[in-house]
């Protein structure tokens, strides 16, 4: 894999981008028993949760860079990367409450309860970072796959298993262009890789 390539995956398949992703795949593919949002209403819920959970953070992430808080945009230092990703916490946080407070969203809701698998990802990678730098890129791709492969048991049609599957790859793929790049060793993707996934696949039997 060359540097080019390698960040053109490093940029497509962003952390902040996985949870876009992943609520577009479910809006999809998910009967409406299991994921409560009408067709009518599904592409502008798939473009709030874009701009809530990647284009805000970005935009602040940037005014970070422009004010010198980070050095850089993609906060190649560990230190560098403690107040955004606090900032981050802190948008999904309130991201959460919004929906538990004025929605008709509860716990025990597939929506809600996913939503609070991907802010236990975001605690998490917030919390490591304080002391170590583990890959983020792995921690969101894992965690999505530690999501998508409980699902698999629940879905009668099996629709979701080639998305899998394709997940699979793409993680060897994005954890192959962080090494790439020299972004991360890889003890730090793989750390990145085993939190990501426990964090999905464990809340998922805890939460589903």
């Amino acid at each position: 894999m060359n540097t080019v390539l390698a960040r053109i995956i490093s940029i497509v398949f962003h952390p902040l981008l996985i949870t876009t992703y992943l609520f577009a795949l479910l809006a999809f593919m998910f009967p409406a028993s299991l994921y409560p949002i009408t067709p009518g209403s599904r592409n502008s819920f798939i473009v709030s949760v874009f701009l809530i959970t990647f284009l805000l953070p970005v935009i602040n992430i940037w005014l970070f860079k422009l004010l010198g808080v980070v050095k850089s945009m993609t906060m190649e230092d560990r230190a560098d990367r403690v107040k955004p990703f606090l900032l981050i916490t802190v948008i999904y946080g309130v991201l959460t409450w919004m929906l538990y407070a004025r929605s008709n969203f509860s716990i025990g809701d597939n929506l809600f309860n996913l939503l609070l698998i991907i802010d236990a990802l975001i605690l998490f990678s917030f919390i490591i970072t304080l002391f170590y730098k583990a890959s983020v890129h792995s921690i969101g791709i894992w965690g999505a796959i530690g999501i998508l492969l409980p699902l698999n048991r629940v879905i009668e049609d099996h629709s979701i298993f080639i998305a899998t599957l394709v997940a699979l790859v793409l993680a060897g793929l994005v954890m192959s262009a962080r090494l790439q790049l020299n972004a991360h060793t890889p003890r730090e993707v793989l750390v990145g890789a085993l939190a990501g996934f426990s964090i999905g696949f464990f809340g998922m039997l805890i939460l589903f």
